[in-house]
């Protein structure tokens, strides 16, 4: 049985990663900060290895045995006083030398989709600073670059739910959100397969009007949508990380950014925003 370590296991797409591992037969070693808080919270990996990977002195002997790492380790909405680049770029960074150092077959990461247009965002930057160093190593590996998650498409039920939703410009942009079971398994196959890199997406590829209606539908409601000129998305991206600390300014500058582009990935999977929607529409 070969084992895997995964990164950021605790996160979404993480616990989806360690399921699908578990199912393939692998053995699963899960890199935690909390063991005792990550098993009262039900992840189901062999292992549990407790070990910051900001602190690569933690890491010493995680990698033994190793045959793969799939690192979905990054911010998301953490306040510790840790940068993008602490995190996103170093801390995977020590992953991949401990890997490196313990004779690790494959390194796949978790990046995101059309990421090399948007280094000037510091969270996409650091991102794609890993990217660069990772590809430049001596070890094959697999880059998967999703193009949003269903948890991220919250903010449109959230707006629904309020009564209106907010668009910039004409809401044409599109985008094909996945579920984190269906990356999880695109991630497995990417590997499994030796892919250097894949773009992908769920299978249902909407307009952001389309995502409003979508929200409004799974709540019963008729769908109010008032669109806002762009100018304005361009105006907070360049004032926000001004007035607001980091943890605000940091989330909200790579929203803004994608939001003005399309953010289109091959279309894969099995899981529709709409039932997702209606699911979250019932039990809140």
């Amino acid at each position: 049985m070969k084992t895997v370590l995964i990164a950021g296991a605790t996160g979404y797409l993480g616990r989806h990663l360690v399921r699908t591992y578990v199912e393939r037969r692998w053995h699963v070693r899960a890199l935690v900060r909390d063991a005792r808080r990550a098993e009262a919270s039900g992840l189901i990996a062999h292992e549990l290895i407790e070990a910051e990977a900001t602190r690569p002195e933690t890491l010493t002997g995680v990698m033994e045995g190793v045959d793969l790492v799939v690192s979905s380790l990054g911010i998301t909405r953490q306040k510790d006083g840790l940068s993008y680049r602490d995190v996103d770029y170093q801390a995977n960074r020590n992953l991949l030398e401990r890997a490196l150092g313990a004779g690790v077959e494959r390194f796949a990461y978790i990046h995101v989709l059309g990421a090399e247009s948007m280094r000037h965002v510091p969270l996409v930057a650091a991102k794609q600073a890993f990217v660069d160093a990772l590809q430049a190593a001596p070890i094959p590996s697999t880059v998967i670059a999703p193009s949003g998650y269903f948890s991220d498409m919250a903010d449109f039920l959230s707006m629904a739910r309020a009564g209106r939703v907010w668009l910039f410009g004409k809401g044409e942009h599109r985008l094909n959100p996945i579920h984190g079971a269906d990356l999880a398994e695109a991630v497995a196959e990417a590997v499994a397969t030796g892919k250097p890199r894949v773009d992908v997406g769920g299978p249902d590829v909407l307009s952001q009007n389309d995502l409003a209606r979508l929200a409004f539908e799974s709540l019963g409601k008729e769908p109010r949508i008032t669109h806002l000129p762009d100018a304005l998305r361009r105006l907070a991206l360049a004032v926000l990380p001004r007035v607001t600390p980091r943890h605000i300014h940091g989330p909200a500058q790579f929203f803004l950014t994608a939001m003005g582009r399309d953010m289109v990935g091959t279309p894969c999977g099995t899981h529709h925003l709409i039932d997702d929607f209606r699911a979250a529409a019932k039990t809140a």
